[in-house]
């Protein structure tokens, strides 16, 4: 019985008000979304799946992402860089991803891009100077207070557009900002927030 009592209690939190019941989106909220993230491995690769959310809701990209990490070799992006025409095509028959063709050879662009910058810094590095180093941490009363786009989003796009990334505008970029932790956009009555 105590399992059960714990289960209950673990949905009763409050969280943002984004959240489903769907166990791997509280998962999810509870465990990532708004943590500080500084590995550039896992900074590329949800930099990825953030475009890859363009235009669809985040648990479809969420539910797939297991999938996207076999086939995108863990976002590896030595490996990914080299995709040929014969790995586009195994992709865009795939039905685990989003077999979107301006997505997926957008992967293998961002990779490319990716593997240039770090020649010179750390992606950690080239991505947080957006906030400076650090996590902006809000405090908003409501989901509906949250912004889509920020200046520091629209930094960031500009910035990650001139220097040849795909599917980065600025409504992707806070959402990644959010996703990695440079931004924390939990709400007063988030459990996380207390």
């Amino acid at each position: 019985m105590p399992k059960l009592s714990s289960a209950k209690q673990y949905l009763a939190k409050k969280r943002c008000g984004w959240v489903s019941d769907d166990p791997l989106y509280i998962e999810y909220h509870d465990t990532e979304w708004g943590r500080p993230q500084y590995d550039d491995q896992k900074l590329f690769e949800m930099l990825c799946l953030e475009g890859a959310q363009a235009g669809l809701s985040w648990i479809t990209v969420l539910k797939k992402r297991e999938h996207y990490r076999q086939v995108f070799d863990n976002f590896e992006p030595n490996k990914i860089a080299q995709y040929d025409d014969k790995k586009r095509e195994q992709l865009l028959n795939d039905a685990g991803i989003i077999r979107n063709k301006l997505k997926v050879n957008a992967f293998i662009v961002n990779a490319q891009r990716y593997l240039e910058i770090t020649k010179a810094q750390s992606f950690k590095d080239y991505v947080w100077q957006f906030v400076g180093g650090k996590p902006i941490m809000n405090y908003w009363k409501s989901l509906k207070e949250v912004p889509v786009t920020t200046p520091e989003s629209d930094a960031m796009a500009k910035q990650l557009k001139k220097d040849g990334f795909k599917f980065v505008g600025s409504t992707i970029c806070y959402a990644y900002m959010q996703a990695t932790g440079m931004v924390d956009d939990h709400v007063q009555e988030c459990f996380l927030n207390q």
